[in-house]
This record gives C-alpha cells, structure tokens and sequence, in this order.
C-alpha cells in the first residue's frame, strides 16, 4: 500500500478524516468509505474492526463525502466527487469516480 499520509503537506495526518471537509459513507454491509482525508486517498474500512480493507489514490483530493447506487446492473456502486483543495495541498481536479463493490 501506498503511504497514507504525505509529511510535511498538513500539519496533523488523519488518514481516518477532517473534521468539516466531508463525511463517511456506511453500507449496509458494515463498509465505511472516507475520501475526506488531507491526502488525495479514498478508504473503505471494516465498520466492526476499523480495519482498512482498500485504499486507492485517487486523481485528486476527495474532502467530500461519497454516496451510493445501485446501477442498472443489480450490483451497488460507491461515488465520490474528486476536486481537491488548495488550502489542504491536494491536487486539483474535476472527477466524480465510481467503484463497483462486489
């Protein structure tokens, strides 16, 4: 994996978020995704355990919250808006990106 948290771009690494830039989502099957971290990571963890099942680095930073779907499919997918945030140092960007969960 890849590091979490860039020293030296924020004063204070909270992989597990920031406070007022954005909030976690909760699925039904005990995942929490976070996007709203100091870093340009999207995260799922394990809502019983805390632990963290994925990351990915995303094109630039989330500080948002995600939201959910279920796409024509029948399987659910997880969005999040990427855009970044100057005062944080994230990259710039204009994606919304979607995963599809299993």
């Amino acid at each position: 994996m890849k590091t979490s948290f860039l020293p030296g771009r924020f004063p204070i690494g909270f992989p597990m978020g920031m406070v007022a830039h954005g909030g976690p989502l909760l699925t039904a099957g005990d995942l929490v995704f976070h996007g709203a971290t100091a870093d340009n990571f999207f995260r799922a963890y394990d809502s019983t355990t805390g632990e963290l099942l994925w990351q990915t680095e995303l094109s630039a930073g989330a500080q948002a919250t995600p939201s959910t779907f279920m796409g024509k499919d029948g399987k659910q997918y997880v969005v999040i808006a990427a855009g970044g945030h100057g005062s944080l140092g994230t990259q710039a960007g204009d994606s919304v990106v979607a995963f599809r969960l299993k």
